[in-house]
């Protein structure tokens, strides 16, 4: 799903700029259609901004971040001043369905990536309401892999904020100096990387450190 939608935003490189009542139809037209934030983007109602980027559109764009990682992403590695409102949050009931599906997600994601079992934050809007106090805010939409981030851009553009950028691609296409600030004790590209995976990460740096030498 991650590698369709950013070829589609690929495809169709930078979305051309319209004024007047067309770029407005259009606008209008990406919503209603169901082509949500991929409609948005294409349409240019939201800003597509490549990690390498986004530095500038936070410095001198008047870009806020808006981080909606899930917490276990953003304490590992986040851009300093960013605003953090997770878009999933972890799934605590503890009801027999749930466990079963729990155990079933571990078994085929958790174990290997670490990534824990969630369910949609309920209180996402007003969360974001309650940081960020003008709707005209200029919000750069962030988060690991660009596929989240584009549901909440989708999210937030039909409870009105239009002035909305996305992160192409997310962090796990950031390089080292695309932030200037990054704190966190680990990297930015490698915050969704976790469980088994993030084990066999830290052998092939470590290989790769020992080559070098």
């Amino acid at each position: 799903m991650e590698t369709i939608c950013l070829y589609l935003v690929a495809k169709g490189g930078k979305p051309k700029q319209q004024s007047g009542p067309r770029r407005r139809t259009l606008q209008v037209d990406a919503v209603s259609s169901g082509g949500g934030a991929r409609g948005l983007i294409q349409s240019g109602a939201v800003k597509a901004v490549p990690p390498r980027e986004a530095a500038a559109a936070l410095e001198s764009g008047g870009y806020v971040m808006l981080d909606v990682r899930p917490a276990w992403e953003w304490e590992k590695a986040r851009v300093s001043g960013s605003v953090h409102v997770p878009l999933f949050v972890e799934d605590t009931d503890s009801g027999p369905l749930t466990l079963l599906k729990k155990w079933v997600h571990f078994g085929y994601i958790g174990l290997w990536t670490g990534q824990k079992f969630t369910k949609l934050n309920g209180e996402f809007l007003r969360q974001v309401e309650a940081a960020v106090l003008e709707r005209e805010a200029k919000l750069l939409v962030a988060c690991g892999e660009g596929l989240r981030s584009m549901m909440a851009v989708s999210k937030l553009y039909e409870s009105g904020y239009r002035n909305l950028g996305w992160l192409a691609g997310g962090f796990n296409l950031s390089k080292d100096g695309d932030f200037r600030d990054v704190e966190g004790t680990g990297k930015l590209q490698y915050a969704t990387i976790g469980g088994v995976s993030y084990i066999f990460l830290q052998l092939l740096i470590l290989l790769q450190a020992v080559g070098k030498n």
